[in-house]
């Protein structure tokens, strides 16, 4: 059940106000909050929008997040009141100069930004062993389905939480590579990992310019399908958006019967070696599932290139530049440069380094320099490994429409390729862990795979609320 659409129906009617649903979420966030860790910090002026945005609504429909609040992954930046630190003690005192493009959409479309969500430190881009959802600036993130037991996700780890707890409706998270599939399926939810050049990353706090975006998280693939038709669009200051062919209403594509005569290939060489035995019986069960909605299934449908030697050379080089960037652009206070950023945390690694920065320091090394035959043979890799002989060739060879894979398992290929993802609650373990399925299609395919993750959601309506309360 989509709840801003029930809200917005219910509102309509006067029989509620958006002030009245706001409380509901902030009380939640009241009782619950210390022990998840999700929200880093909430909006001093949310209950004034909503008052507002009652007002608004005796005259005129609004937009379609009228009403609406939204919880935003605290590395994107947000104008007013509240901090964008990316979960870095450098930055705890930071205030974005203006919003993020994305945050601009939010606003124009009604919806009133809640507060900023804890994540892991850097977009999980500072140490080779840090915790998914632990920052110096925020602590440890907890997966409401079990605190302190089953992972959280990362690095929208905030994000994940939050929304699986009842903290708001809809999320913003980001992701490089699994940054939204992992929370999501982590915390059963629905969360879409947009292609690169759909979504504008202006004002979002970066790690590569190959691979970020941001991309909604949600309890419903309607509500996930409203956040993403709200955010996408053309941004002059990313480029890459040029690239969409165009920008839908994904409400349309929410029909019961999208898999109808749908091909989808499950690739299990090196996808799925590391599941358990329940876990993959949860997954043939699905399978089956999809099968009965009409789609085919091509099992195996393996990706020749999965078991090629990958780096994450890209990442190492465009993390500097685009860093310093965006710290002279976007930032208020705080470090300017990585090199800054790495020597705050030295002065500061009592409370800065608890796992080290090791990434952080490999990044610097680089200085950054694009024209490195290193890192163009990488990115040309990337592409060819994970595009041409990869994700296109394997939906050539096998005629399929899309690829199916468990939790964010296949999250890396598809975002070396820039390509869209979607996942979706899929079961539970019986200690109760969630496990999602996700499908993944070439570029700018996002309308169907809503078609296909609503289709399966609503043949099996499997996700249910934590019971940590």
């Amino acid at each position: 059940m989509s709840l801003i659409a029930t809200f917005q129906d219910r509102w309509r009617q006067r029989k509620i106000s958006a002030q009245e649903w706001l409380w509901e979420f902030l009380t939640t966030i009241a009782e619950y909050n210390e022990r998840i860790n999700a929200v880093l910090e909430l909006n001093p002026h949310v209950l004034a929008e909503a008052r507002r945005a009652d007002k608004v609504a005796r005259y005129q429909h609004g937009g379609l997040l009228a009403g609406v609040p939204v919880l935003v992954k605290d590395n994107i930046a947000v104008d007013g009141d509240m901090h964008t630190t990316a979960g870095s003690l450098s930055l705890k005192d930071n205030y974005a100069l203006r919003d993020a493009f994305v945050i601009k959409q939010i606003r124009g479309a009604g919806g009133m930004i809640l507060g900023k969500t804890n994540l892991t430190e850097w977009a999980n881009f500072m140490s080779d062993h840090m915790p998914n959802g632990y920052s110096s600036h925020g602590g440890q993130v907890m997966n409401p389905y079990g605190p302190g037991i089953f992972d959280v996700g990362g690095s929208s780890s905030g994000s994940g939480a939050a929304i699986a707890a009842g903290f708001a409706p809809v999320a913003l998270g980001t992701e490089t590579s699994g940054s939204i599939l992992s929370p999501s399926s982590q915390n059963s939810l629905v969360g879409i990992k947009p292609t690169i050049g759909l979504v504008s990353r202006s004002g979002i706090v970066p790690i590569a310019y190959s691979q970020d975006t941001a991309g909604p998280m949600a309890t419903t693939v309607t509500d996930a399908a409203i956040l993403l038709t709200v955010i996408q669009g053309f941004d002059p200051e990313d480029p890459v958006t040029a690239l969409a062919p165009g920008f839908p209403d994904y409400r349309r594509d929410l029909i019961a019967d999208g898999l109808q005569k749908r091909r989808l290939g499950v690739p299990r060489q090196r996808y799925l070696d590391q599941a358990t035995d329940e876990e993959r019986a949860i997954f043939d069960q699905a399978l089956e599932v999809l099968r009965n909605a009409g789609a085919e299934i091509v099992d195996p449908a393996n990706i020749e290139t999965a078991n090629e030697n990958w780096t994450y050379d890209v990442l190492l080089y465009e993390f500097p530049a685009a860093l310093n960037a965006y710290l002279n652009k976007w930032t208020s206070n705080g470090p300017k440069t990585l090199k800054e950023v790495i020597d705050f945390n030295n002065a500061h690694s009592q409370d800065a380094l608890r796992y080290g920065q090791s990434v952080l320091m490999e990044s610097f090394a680089t200085q950054g320099r694009l024209t490195d035959a290193r890192y163009l043979m990488a990115r040309r890799r990337d592409l060819e490994w994970s595009q041409r002989q990869g994700i296109d060739k394997t939906l050539e060879d096998y005629r399929l429409d899309a690829l199916i894979f468990m939790n964010n398992r296949g999250a890396d290929i598809a975002a070396r390729a820039g390509y869209p993802s979607i996942t979706v609650p899929m079961g539970y373990t019986h200690a109760g862990k969630p496990l999602g399925l996700t499908f993944t299609a070439g570029a700018f395919q996002e309308s169907l795979l809503i078609q296909l993750a609503y289709a399966f959601e609503q043949a099996t309506k499997v996700r249910k609320a934590p019971v940590f309360k």
